[in-house]
Order: structure tokens, then C-alpha cells, then sequence
């Protein structure tokens, strides 16, 4: 009876946690698909909108997976799962922007040369060449033979750029997106995030000691 009741709550803890991602994930995609300001907007500018939501959710993800908190993954499943999202949150971006383009070309030249007026928008092109950026250090990681310690600190570096400059830029943007939802996503992936990179600094300083020779 123990035994069964032990593997209850097991499967019921995995259920809720499971069960609460899913809906961080969902319910800011929900309430912006409700949103009265969609019946003004071109379905290219739409699209281009949820694109970016979409990406919002996925920086979530990062972390969670990275993190081991989502229970029933195996070690290998997070790094596949891991590079995987990292590409669909590029093709998620280029979306966004792409069918900003499309729709208002003037005011992505003038983001991307920093010139425009609206805040929000220097905040998403910094974060944009920071998931570029962080994407080719993946790609170009073993040509350019960096080593563990480099490679972890430059994937860090830009990972947070590419937070903060998402969260303000999605924080500064009065559109589609709820605010109480936006502002809960934007707090849990800033709150994800510094807990995983802090477990992993403390887990590369715990790696190096051991690395070091015994003293006498």
C-alpha cells in the first residue's frame, strides 16, 4: 500500500508539474488570440505577432529543460530537445520579424538601424542578434574547437542578452498580448533563467575544484 501510494503521489506530482507548464505556456497564447485588437490587424502582422509569443514560451522552455524540472527526461532527451528548441525559437524570430517586414518594412529598418521612436523596439533587435548569435556559436562550436569552459560562457553571455532584451521588449509592447499573462510569462522565464545559470555556475566551480590537483 505504501509502495502504490508512493508511485500516486509520483504520477500526481509529475501530472501537476507537467500540468502547470503547459498552462504558462498556453494561457498567454489564449488570451492574446482573444484580443479585440486582431480585427485591425493583417493576418501577415498576426502571424508575425504570435511568432513572437511563440518565441516567449520557448525561451521558458530553455531553461526548464536545462534545469532538469520537467520530470521523465532523460539527460539525452534534454540536450536533443534542448538544440531542437534552440532552432525553433531562430525560425520563430525570423518569422517575427520577417512578417514585420512584410507588413511595415520602414519601421524594422528604422529598429534595426536603432533610429526608432517606440523603446520596445532597439530591446528586439538586440535580442534578435543575440539567438543569431547564439545559434552560430552552436553551429560553428566545433569548427572553431572551443572548449567546454568558452563555450559555456559565451552561450551564457549571449542567453542572457537574448532574455533581458526579449522580457523588456515584450514588457514595453502594448499589443495583443494580455499584460497580467505577459507579465507572468516575461517574470518565470527571468526567474527560470537566473536559477539555471546560477545552478550552473555553481556546478562548473564544484567541477573545476575537483579538477584540481589534491594540495600535499
Amino acid at each position: 500500500m505504501t509502495e502504490l501510494a508512493a508511485k500516486a503521489m509520483g504520477v500526481a506530482r509529475r501530472t501537476l508539474i507537467w500540468g502547470a507548464f503547459a498552462a504558462a505556456l498556453a494561457l498567454p497564447i489564449a488570451a492574446a488570440a482573444t484580443s479585440p485588437l486582431l480585427a485591425w490587424r493583417d493576418p501577415v502582422y498576426i502571424i508575425a505577432g504570435f511568432a513572437g509569443i511563440f518565441a516567449l514560451g520557448l525561451m521558458l522552455v530553455q531553461p526548464v529543460l536545462i534545469g532538469g524540472y520537467l520530470p521523465g527526461l532523460s539527460a539525452i532527451h534534454v540536450r536533443r530537445l534542448h538544440r531542437w528548441i534552440g532552432g525553433l525559437l531562430v525560425v520563430a524570430v525570423v518569422i517575427h520579424v520577417g512578417g514585420l517586414w512584410l507588413t511595415s518594412s520602414p519601421d524594422v529598418i528604422d529598429a534595426l538601424l536603432f533610429t526608432s521612436p517606440t523603446p520596445f523596439s532597439a530591446w528586439g533587435v538586440i535580442a534578435m542578434w543575440a539567438v543569431f548569435g547564439t545559434a552560430l556559436l552552436a553551429a560553428l562550436r566545433r569548427r572553431l574547437r572551443l572548449n567546454p569552459h568558452t563555450w559555456r560562457i559565451g552561450h551564457m553571455v549571449l542567453a542572457v542578452v537574448f532574455v533581458v532584451g526579449s522580457v523588456v521588449h515584450g514588457i514595453l509592447i502594448d499589443g495583443t498580448m494580455e499584460t497580467l499573462s505577459k507579465v507572468t510569462l516575461c517574470a518565470l522565464v527571468l526567474a527560470a533563467s537566473t536559477k539555471v545559470m546560477a545552478e550552473l555556475r555553481v556546478r562548473a566551480k564544484q567541477s573545476t575544484a575537483r579538477a584540481k590537483p589534491g594540495l600535499g
